[in-house]
């Protein structure tokens, strides 16, 4: 590979949705660029220095609730741009920091009522930014909990009034809502050229008509409405609507996107990815493949008009939402540079799709799948499995795969995985109890992929924790209750069931399978080939004793890589911030953070001649009791 033309491919990748030349000591983008690619160019931190480095500065946000009302998450990953680092809230407030000492510049409050209840808590992950060619000035874009899409100027802290209404668009117009906070919204908007793009998050497994799942796009510089997608298609003539039995799609909710979007700017495409329809764990009143859900769609940006549409779950019953960015990068196949969408996803695998067409890179195969005994419900027969990358998680529990920390805690485990429906990945919902492996928080979550360009190699962090789901007939509530302490209760109206989940644990409350239950991987795109696994995390905070052990935990959050050769990852429920060696997988640094780091870090130097520092939120997670909450910023870097 000739270097000048790595090099031209990534500068064209990594240059930002802000219209000035790429400045590599900014991260102006939630992923690093408008693809994702979580790579910073900077090298001033090596494997050979990273062991010294030092914490540089921390800044409390003062968002921190607990106890009634909603729980904070902060798990969101800043903006550096123009020599000011910009941090989001779990209440959306926006802070403007000295990125050199972490003082505070200004700060914005949008006025989110802490009572109100949200599905996932208060969580927010990031911002958005434009510059206006016109003036040069750099707009931040946040989108609320409570459904406004604001704009602020980002040297002053004040609403852009030309924007909206004073600074705001509706993003809730034309939403019916059952219950308040059911619709909401916690991923950064994208940009690509002047326009701003909005998924949305809605509740899981209330009903079968939960609100509509669409994105909307804006006029950067007005706030107009230019063009709005539904991910389930709701006119007869749209060839996906076939694919929604009986017009399902017209009474159908969701297949939002809640995560993170991907831009082209340079092919004016904007890469959706999907969530299950409502509920997640009954289709028998939307059978069919459900085209669009569950899948990554490449929408024109200017238009919204679908350019192509890859689907990694049909007829998804197990909260298989693609969870992940799908990550825009440069692969080297046959002698050359291909674009290519990376889609990281729930079930361990990872899928690499021709970024102009959709269509797979390496073959993807249908394979036969499990099929449900529920009345009313119809599996889809077949599954696609990507061959290369190989499956990345385990995907299948036996009863004799049962693990304990005593014969006791083991015969448990036993017992529980052999009484129910275990028949490996995409073993459906079924009234008896079903395993399902690898589990609907990962695989890989929000936190994606970051891709090291100059080594060819994508960083995965992964959770290995099979969860239990029970359906019951909508009758036997009573009767699922008392079975069923301490589990998560899904109505599902509109169906003849209810649902029952939870992690497959054991009365000491950790996973019923050997350990390690989260890990980190190194996978070379070009050949598919694992180039090393290594466990995440330690149970020093999830086992019944202060155990230092390294078997890895369940993690949220995502990776960052460095031109150097250094991935950075917090994630864990350990509340400890790491660095490895990109090229081994060797851990080079760790240091523990005043709570767990559920977030994606990023980097940046702030000033020419300046340090380099990284930077990660460390806040916990509103859904994990166990955890430590918290609101800091910690930046490090070398002494």
């Amino acid at each position: 590979m000739q270097p000048g033309i790595m090099n031209s491919f990534l500068i064209l990748a990594l240059a930002s949705n802000i219209s000035t030349p790429f400045v590599p000591e900014d991260w102006p983008v939630y992923g690093g660029d408008p693809g994702g690619m979580r790579h910073s160019p900077l090298s001033d931190i090596t494997p050979q220095n990273a062991g010294r480095l030092k914490v540089a500065w921390t800044y409390r946000t003062g968002d921190i609730a607990s106890g009634r009302g909603p729980r904070t998450s902060f798990q969101a990953t800043p903006l550096l741009i123009d020599g000011t680092l910009y941090v989001v809230t779990g209440m959306n407030r926006i802070l403007a920091l000295d990125p050199e000492t972490g003082v505070e510049r200004w700060r914005f409050n949008p006025g989110i009522r802490r009572s109100d209840s949200y599905g996932d808590g208060l969580t927010c992950r990031g911002l958005a930014a434009w510059r206006d060619p016109a003036g040069n000035k750099v707009r931040l874009y946040v989108a609320t909990q409570d459904g406004r899409l604001i704009a602020v100027d980002s040297s002053t802290g004040k609403p852009v009034a030309a924007f909206g209404t004073n600074g705001e668009a509706s993003l809730t117009a034309g939403v019916v809502q059952k219950h308040k906070g059911e619709y909401h919204f916690t991923s950064p908007p994208a940009v690509v050229r002047d326009t701003v793009v909005v998924g949305s998050a809605i509740n899981d497994n209330n009903r079968i008509d939960m609100p509509s799942g669409v994105v909307r796009a804006f006029d950067a510089r007005t706030g107009a409405v230019r063009w709005v997608w539904d991910p389930i298609p709701r006119r007869g003539d749209d060839p996906a609507f076939a694919t929604w039995e009986n017009e399902s799609a017209l009474r159908t909710g969701a297949a939002n996107a809640w995560s993170i979007l991907s831009a082209d700017h340079e092919r004016d495409l904007i890469f959706v990815p999907t969530s299950s329809p409502s509920p997640d764990f009954f289709g028998g009143a939307r059978l069919g493949d459900n085209r669009y859900a569950n899948s990554v769609v490449a929408l024109k940006g200017s238009t919204g008009e679908v350019v192509w549409h890859f689907q990694a779950v049909h007829h998804d019953l197990w909260d298989y939402d693609v969870a992940s960015q799908p990550v825009l990068l440069p692969l080297r196949k046959n002698g050359g540079l291909v674009p290519i969408v990376a889609q990281a996803t729930k079930m361990g695998h990872l899928f690499l799709l021709d970024r102009e067409t959709g269509k797979p890179v390496f073959p993807v195969i249908e394979r036969p799948v499990p099929q449900s005994d529920v009345a009313g419900e119809r599996t889809s027969p077949t599954q696609p499995f990507p061959t290369v990358p190989p499956p990345l998680a385990p995907a299948r529990v036996r009863p004799e795969d049962a693990w304990g920390l005593t014969f006791w805690d083991k015969k448990n485990c036993r017992e529980l995985i052999a009484s129910a429906r275990s028949e490996g990945i995409f073993t459906p919902p079924s009234l008896k109890g079903s395993i399902l492996v690898p589990g609907n928080i990962g695989g890989s979550n929000w936190g994606s992929l970051s891709y090291d360009p100059e080594r060819g190699l994508a960083i995965l962090n992964q959770t290995r924790l099979p969860f239990y789901v029970r359906l019951y007939p909508r009758d036997q509530l009573g009767k699922a209750r008392r079975e069923n302490p301490d589990s998560e209760f899904g109505p599902m109206l509109g169906t003849p069931y209810i649902m029952v989940r939870r992690p497959l644990l054991s009365p000491l409350k950790l996973p019923c399978v050997a350990p390690p239950w989260g890990v980190l991987q190194a996978v070379d795109l070009a050949t598919g080939e694992v180039k090393w696994t290594v466990p995440l995390g330690t149970v020093r905070e999830l086992a019944p004793l202060p155990l230092p052990f390294r078997w890895g935990t369940p993690n949220l959050g995502g990776p960052l890589t460095t031109a150097s050769g250094v991935t950075f990852i917090g994630a864990t429920a350990d509340s400890t911030f790491r660095a490895f060696d990109t090229a081994t997988g060797k851990e080079l640094w760790s240091t523990r953070l005043p709570a767990s780091g559920m977030a994606t870090p990023m980097t940046y130097r702030a000033r020419k001649g300046g340090k380099q520092y990284v930077v990660i939120a460390a806040g916990g997670h509103a859904k994990f009791d166990t955890i430590k909450q918290g609101d800091y910023v910690v930046a490090f870097a070398l002494p």
